[in-house]
This record gives C-alpha cells, sequence and structure tokens, in this order.
C-alpha cells in the first residue's frame, strides 16, 4: 500500500515538471541570436509568443520566402551544423522569443509561402543536419516579427 501511496504522489509531481520544463525529452530546438535576444523554435502552443504557418497557395500568404541557391545570395543562411552544438550558442542576457509553427494559417499570424522563386520578403539558403527550410523560415519571420513587406507577397 506504501508504495502506490509513494506512485500515487510522483505522478502528479511528474506532470507539473512535464508543463513547467515544456517538454519531457526536449532536444536542442532550432535557435538564432539576433543583437542582444534570440529566436527560438518550440512545439508547445501556449509558450510561443509568434505563431506563423505554412502554406502551399501564394495567394493566402503573407510572407514569401525564397530558398536559395547560395548562402551567398541569401538574407539568412544556415550551413553544415557540428554534431554537438556549442552550448549556450544561443544564449543571451533576456529570454528567447519563442516560436511555434501552428499546423492551421489563421489571419492574425503570419502565413509562409516557400518558395524556389522570387519576388520574396526574405531568401534562406539551409544546408543542416538540424534545421529544415521550414525551421530557418520561422525563425527569420520571427526574428522580424513577421512579413516585411506584405504587398511583395501577394500575387
Amino acid at each position: 500500500m506504501l508504495r502506490f501511496k509513494i506512485l500515487a504522489s510522483v505522478i502528479p509531481l511528474a506532470v507539473v515538471a512535464l508543463f513547467a520544463c515544456g517538454e519531457l525529452f526536449a532536444g536542442a530546438r532550432p535557435c538564432v541570436a539576433v543583437a542582444d535576444t534570440s529566436v527560438q523554435l518550440t512545439s508547445l502552443p501556449w509558450q510561443a509568443a509568434l505563431h506563423v504557418s505554412f502554406t502551399d497557395d501564394p495567394k493566402q500568404a503573407t510572407v514569401r520566402v525564397q530558398i536559395s541557391d547560395s548562402a551567398a545570395s541569401a538574407d539568412f543562411a544556415v550551413i553544415e551544423d557540428i554534431d554537438n552544438a556549442e552550448a549556450g550558442a544561443c544564449q543571451t542576457s533576456a529570454s528567447p522569443q519563442l516560436v511555434v509553427i501552428s499546423a492551421s494559417p489563421s489571419a492574425a499570424t503570419p502565413v509562409i509561402y516557400l518558395t524556389p522563386d522570387g519576388p520574396a520578403d526574405y531568401r534562406i539558403f539551409v544546408s543542416s543536419k538540424t534545421f529544415s527550410a521550414r525551421d530557418a523560415a520561422a525563425l527569420i519571420v520571427g526574428a522580424h516579427g513577421g512579413p516585411r513587406h506584405v504587398q511583395a507577397a501577394s500575387l
């Protein structure tokens, strides 16, 4: 009976710890440092300051992000990560701005259209083990707070 009581008291603590920490087995999340702040992806919508979504329809997009063929022509480049990311690479004095990729587009949040062609609000280049083009696009839009040129995003 004592074992059951101990187990019954540990389970609620584990649930509280899960919500307090964010995720049970969270690995390193894609993150970029911008000036004195950092922007990091999260999978927990209630923690995120900014929600972004993706669309396959350029007419629904508020932000167009072009996938560049070279780092030299990109506004934001992520080039082959090392196997063990440097501890604290995105650490700043302030807590990171969290961005989440939502499954459904909303009129109140940036809707990103990834394209290999221009025109585009941002250009990215990604050659990475941990970052995808979607991750990089979400981070650059999150770092800039949304669209720069909504008119350019509309076709």
